[in-house]
């Protein structure tokens, strides 16, 4: 008997009839002799209109009091949907419960919106469990240390299913979503993208950071420092397909290096249309100058991502960096009413119509000539590269946004993705 961690989306949960076949696909599991616990999200565009209602009635705001609020709101939509699921469970002739984060408790720290989980307490789970129960607990939600509700951000149910399925040393974290596994890129821009059967843990961190949508980015980076397997799978195959083949199905986020990872130099294409660059134009070029001009952005909460300094000339420099798009505006404003006059900048340019596109593989630390492969690839092609940044097993470049999908397509076939298995 082993001990499963399933997390189900919410399109997954998007219905009456969606919890239903969720419930089946639970209890298949369960009536296998494997303990389960489920992790459901809100059903699809219940956050979205809670936090619409809040809208509604006021601005957002930036105060404290406003966002415990939105955290108190916002958790009801995995609270319905969990005892929903439950409810549906019983129908299938399962004892089930289900639990918020606040019951089970899962502890947070109190940024509200935001929240970063600290600690897990399995014992009711596990009480639960014991007793031949399946245990539903709420994703995206836990408590801080003074009682308040908190949620842990967008995507924060893969967070949470992650989490517990450490708390509880699970075999394996299943999290089943609206796509069958991770694809070597976005199979709308490039129709020959393959899934991938195996991905290891430091390529799905960097393709996730880098635009993947497949799964959130905490999730991996938990998942990795607590090496917790994690399976990506399809919830709209059918509930009663065999066992054995579910169980082997999707993607496997690993942390073996095997061989047939290593004959891949790069093994996947991601990409973000979320970016935009700011150009700072003759700062002084003293000691302390990044600092001034980045720190000044963090202050804002705003995370910068890649960044060039120019070469220095008669004593002033260009400085350039990228920040997510929906940031662009305040971080302009930001620096011509404070960097402009504080530094004397000549001048203070921005650009939002850029895309980053990057090449992951850790493959790439045993060759040699792989950016250069994708320099020329874009190259020929006519396409500028702006920026570039590179790590162990990836390597990224800022480019002009019309030219994201060609770029995508040749970088695929170039590096033979296009044929390889998956």
């Amino acid at each position: 008997m082993a001990l499963f961690v399933h997390k189900y989306g919410g399109t997954s949960m998007g219905s009456t009839e969606r919890i239903a076949n969720v419930a089946r696909r639970v209890a298949k599991w369960a009536r296998a002799g494997h303990q389960v616990v489920v992790v459901p999200s809100a059903m699809s565009g219940e956050t979205n209109r809670l936090l619409g209602l809040a809208k509604e009635l006021a601005p957002s705001k930036s105060q404290a009091s406003y966002l415990r609020e939105l955290d108190q709101l916002a958790a009801t939509g995995e609270q319905a949907s969990s005892a929903l699921l439950a409810i549906a469970l019983q129908a299938e002739g399962l004892q089930a419960v289900s639990y918020t984060g606040w019951q089970v408790p899962v502890k947070t720290d109190n940024a509200y919106t935001k929240a970063r989980i600290e600690s897990i307490d399995d014992v009711r789970i596990r009480k639960d469990l014991d007793a031949g129960k399946v245990v539903i607990v709420t994703g995206f939600q836990g408590i801080d240390d003074v009682g308040n509700i908190t949620t842990l951000g967008r995507g924060g149910s893969d967070t949470s299913a992650v989490a517990i399925a450490v708390a509880l040393k699970a075999d394996e974290a299943l999290i089943y979503t609206d796509v069958d596994g991770v694809y070597t890129t976005d199979p709308r821009i490039v129709p020959k993208a393959k899934r991938l059967s195996t991905i290891s843990s430091e390529e799905m961190l960097e393709m996730a950071s880098l635009g993947s949508k497949v799964l959130q980015i905490r999730s991996v980076e938990f998942a990795g420092k607590y090496r917790m397997p994690i399976r990506v799978l399809s919830s709209f195959t059918p509930w009663d397909i065999d066992l054995t083949e579910e169980a082997t199905s999707g993607t496997l986020i690993t942390f073996e290096e095997d061989e047939n990872m290593e004959k891949a130099v790069v093994s996947g294409i991601a990409f973000s249309r979320d970016e935009a660059k700011i150009s700072v134009l003759g700062v002084p070029d003293t000691p302390g100058i990044a600092y001034k001009i980045l720190g000044s952005v963090a202050d804002l909460n705003v995370e910068v991502d890649m960044i060039i300094q120019n070469i220095a000339k008669d004593g002033k420099t260009d400085f350039s960096f990228t920040v997510p798009r929906g940031e662009l505006a305040r971080t302009v404003e930001m620096i011509n009413s404070k960097l402009v006059p504080e530094l004397g900048v000549t001048e203070v340019r921005s650009d939002d119509r850029i895309c980053k596109v990057s090449i992951v593989g850790i493959g790439m630390r045993s060759h040699v000539g792989v950016a250069s492969k994708m320099f020329k690839t874009l190259s020929e092609e006519g396409i500028n590269i702006q920026m570039i940044s590179t790590s162990e097993i990836k390597t990224s470049v800022v480019i002009d946004e019309k030219y994201l999908e060609l770029a995508v397509r040749a970088l695929h076939s170039a590096f033979g993705l296009d044929n390889d298995a998956a």
